[in-house]
């Protein structure tokens, strides 16, 4: 079924077949629509993504939503025309508790923080950081105890904080990361209802939830703050992020510095895209190596071989790379961001289809990367979907884990670095198999968890 004409009447583009979700009600649109994407976002995508067409149409209260599922489209969006659209609803929404960071900031003010932020993340001064990921993952390693059952979840969440919380703050979260960790689950278990069409009125009423949501947000603030004070008060350069963050001066803008809200907005959000959706990744692709033992072989091997028994290195890097592929390859089947939102400030056109302003465009890797067009075999974990001729044959945008454009994750280099090292490190010592009541399934909220963790038990390698 076509959207109405009333969609975009001042438009000269033909607006090519796109199809609503339902032949229902306008009442019972909303009510199936709102119910799937609150109980089970990923079973509304996958049905999306068996209508026909490459742009799928539905309306949800008075929002015309558009889905894209072709990496020529999410190109458009995400690069070509990227200044045409901004941030969608959940994101907007998420800046109740990241603030105005590179996540969910926009236009100048983006552009200018991004600025400030970049030399942190030049590759020199994240290489430096590898020993700090080495030596966690072995002290991770070492508290684990062979065949007793331990949500690897909770462990990948624990590793990536207490690194993050090094390389960023050079701090020692040990103390605080029960803290950390349980306002940032708070935080985006409520993430369902910043979609919703009326998420202000209902962030305005004193309910438990929001209750739940504003004390969670103040307990990151008073961890971060009190981060941002003792920095400033010392004045030293302690090598980490947030000293670059400290000391970054907008040359090529007004010359200023980062304020402590400013600074606080950048720490909170990569406390989440560096912790979050790196532990998410890993838990993700210990799964899968698990499912897969031709694959976990070949890995073990390559690991073997180019570390010999010692610790891995950033020098390590370039040999390790069946090691990439399985990250690479996990994040595929399981990408940490699974979808994005954008919203349309002007009238589009998209494969032939009136965008009008106004409208939400979504797009989702968790769709588009397992799409048989791209990925043949689309359930199958093969890490060799990534040699350098597998990747030159497909459209860039088949695989966006990291986003695009201008808005493309700053950490990109750091995520890599990160999830090859802690994966190497652990491997050398450890095979881990699924426990036998184990059970897993994703669960999406702005990243992609297990909701019930992912019960394992480590084998020691000999």
């Amino acid at each position: 079924m076509s959207p109405p004409m009333d969609v975009h009447p001042d438009s000269t583009a033909s607006l090519a077949p796109v199809r609503f979700v339902e032949r229902k009600s306008p009442g019972a649109l909303l009510f199936n629509t709102l119910h799937r994407l609150q109980g089970d976002p990923l079973a509304f995508v996958r049905r999306m993504a068996a209508e026909p067409g490459d742009i799928v149409y539905y309306r949800v209260w008075r929002q015309d939503v558009f889905l894209l599922k072709h990496p020529d489209q999410i190109r458009d969006v995400l690069v070509t025309n990227q200044h045409d659209y901004a941030k969608g609803a959940g994101l907007q929404w998420a800046k109740r508790f990241l603030g105005e960071g590179l996540l969910t900031s926009e236009g100048e003010l983006h552009t200018r923080q991004r600025r400030l932020s970049q030399p942190a993340f030049h590759r020199q001064r994240i290489g430096s950081y590898a020993a700090v990921m080495a030596d966690y993952a072995v002290k991770t390693g070492d508290r684990l105890r062979e065949g007793l059952p331990f949500d690897m979840h909770a462990e990948m969440m624990a590793l990536t904080l207490a690194v993050i919380g090094k390389t960023m703050c050079d701090a020692e979260v040990g103390a605080e990361a029960a803290v950390i960790g349980e306002a940032l689950a708070d935080v985006l278990a409520l993430f369902p209802r910043f979609v919703l069409p009326f998420a202000g009125l209902l962030h305005r009423l004193p309910l438990p939830a929001t209750r739940r949501f504003d004390r969670a947000c103040a307990r990151l603030d008073g961890v971060v703050y009190r981060m941002i004070e003792d920095r400033r008060r010392s004045g030293v350069d302690r090598g980490d992020l947030l000293s670059m963050l400290l000391m970054a001066r907008d040359e090529e803008g007004d010359g200023g510095r980062m304020s402590d809200a400013q600074l606080r907005d950048e720490v909170m959000t990569l406390f989440l895209a560096g912790h979050e959706t790196t532990a998410n990744a890993l838990t993700w692709a210990w799964y899968l190596l698990a499912q897969n033992p031709e694959a976990e072989g070949r890995f073990h091997e390559e690991v073997d071989a180019v570390l010999a028994g010692r610790r891995p290195s950033f020098e390590d890097l370039p040999r390790l790379r069946y090691t990439e592929m399985v990250l690479a390859e996990s994040m595929r089947l399981y990408p940490p961001a699974w979808g994005l939102g954008r919203r349309a400030l002007r009238d589009q056109v998209l494969g032939g289809v009136a965008i009008p302003a106004g409208a939400l465009v979504l797009m989702s890797a968790y769709l588009v990367q397992q799409d048989p067009r791209f990925f043949p075999d689309p359930q199958r974990f093969d890490p060799l979907r990534f040699t350098p001729e597998a990747k030159a044959a497909r459209p860039k945008f088949a695989y966006f884990p990291f986003g695009g454009g201008a808005r493309q994750c700053i950490g990109e280099p750091f995520a890599w670095m990160e999830g090859v090292l802690l994966l190497a490190a652990l491997a050398q010592r450890w095979r881990f198999r699924l426990d036998a009541r184990a059970r897993v399934e994703p669960r999406a909220l702005i990243t992609l968890r297990p909701r019930h963790g992912i019960r394992m038990r480590a084998e020691r390698r000999h």
